[in-house]
């Protein structure tokens, strides 16, 4: 399978999950990316079309962290949790982009569940 047939692929199945899963400020969408080597989380409102807030392995205190990929997932899972129950937000709406609910990408949402979001 070629390059351009697995990003058309995932782009399809990107479409297709987004008819369901729509963000609002009481419970906005919160959207997973993954590239080879980080991970990118982020609570959107849909609706004034808006990132409230976001987590990445990327961040200041995620540099020096020395483990592996799904560990450093799961802590920027909990760190986005805590970001947003300090901001109010209890409930979101969990949104996969078209990668399979395994490994890094379920690290993530389940640290997210153990620091209190709930979905």
């Amino acid at each position: 399978m070629s390059q351009i047939d697995k990003a058309s692929r995932r782009q399809k199945i990107k479409d297709r999950s987004r008819h369901s899963v729509m963000g609002t400020m009481e419970k906005p969408r919160l959207c997973v990316y993954r590239s080879l080597a980080q991970i990118y989380a982020q609570l959107i409102d849909d609706e004034n079309g808006k990132t409230i807030m976001a987590a990445s392995s990327m961040s200041k205190d995620n540099k020096g962290v020395k483990a592996s990929k799904s560990e450093v997932c799961r802590l920027v899972g909990k760190q986005l949790a805590e970001k947003a129950l300090a901001g109010g937000i209890t409930h979101v709406v969990f949104d996969r982009n078209g990668f399979r609910y395994h490994g890094r990408i379920k690290a993530l949402a389940d640290g997210a569940r153990e620091a209190g979001l709930i979905f």
